[in-house]
């Protein structure tokens, strides 16, 4: 049963120990956004928390289930080398890739180690819980393609042996907001974000998966997939848009908001 869905960003300096204490002041926006979906993710006590993430293991033509059955990774490209550990929800993945194979849709599992799109989400919201993990990739494919993943996805979750599920769509919307930006600066970068944000909240999924290619790869985004893929979990389930926070500080889209 799904009980709990989000959008996260994954900024690493987020992290005390990576980000110093101008870091966070700077980001302090998205940190109290951050925590309100801690909180209310406790509340909603799950079981498993699903995350996809965009740093994930990729392949272009198939969507990638993490099989290890303990999840470890660490943020040291960052300067941080605790190594996070985390029990891997076995059964779902496991029920997940059968559901996608009878669904002919191209999915596997595939032993990896965590990214930082997950453990960011993770690092924040699990403080105080220690729910299993379930990481998910998505592709290259189409858009489509992910919105019905997503809704393979659903039917796992919808299982009464899946137990209470929360699932986060980690991923940063444009990375060239402003001058100093780290993919460098396009004029159509904030008016990209400023459209996911309005089409997410007016509930136009197909203006959403209808955006132009060209836009797309302009503004440098690495969340719009994972996007896509919740929405599919959410098919025809009554959820509301909740803009916690938006705001690009170093130059990069940083949207956090809960859906159910």
């Amino acid at each position: 049963m799904l009980v709990f869905s989000a959008i996260m960003p994954h900024p690493p300096t987020s992290i005390p120990g990576v980000g110093n204490a101008d870091d966070l002041r700077v980001l302090s926006k998205t940190l109290n956004a951050l925590e309100a979906l801690r909180i209310g993710l406790e509340t909603a006590d799950p079981d498993t928390v699903i995350v996809i993430s965009p740093h994930a293991h990729l392949e272009p033509y198939a969507f990638v289930i993490n099989s290890e059955s303990e999840l470890q990774g660490s943020l040291s490209q960052f300067g941080y080398d605790k190594v996070f550990t985390y029990k891997n929800n076995i059964e779902i993945t496991d029920e997940l890739a059968y559901a996608c194979a009878m669904n002919e849709m191209p999915a596997h599992l595939h032993p990896s180690f965590l990214d930082h799109g997950t453990l960011i989400p993770l690092y924040h919201l699990t403080k105080n819980i220690k729910p299993k993990i379930v990481q998910l990739s998505f592709s290259l494919m189409d858009y489509e393609r992910h919105y019905r993943y997503g809704q393979i996805i659903q039917k796992v979750i919808d299982r009464p042996n899946s137990g209470r599920v929360a699932v986060i769509a980690s991923g940063d919307l444009s990375h060239k907001i402003t001058p100093s930006a780290p993919a460098g600066f396009s004029p159509s970068a904030e008016a990209f974000d400023h459209s996911v944000i309005r089409f997410l909240g007016s509930g136009d999924l197909t203006s959403l998966m209808n955006m132009e290619e060209q836009t797309i790869q302009e503004a440098a985004e690495c969340g719009l997939r994972s996007i896509v893929i919740l929405l599919g979990i959410l098919h025809e389930k009554k959820y509301n848009f909740e803009l916690l926070n938006y705001e690009a500080p170093s130059g990069v889209g940083h949207l956090t908001a809960r859906l159910l």
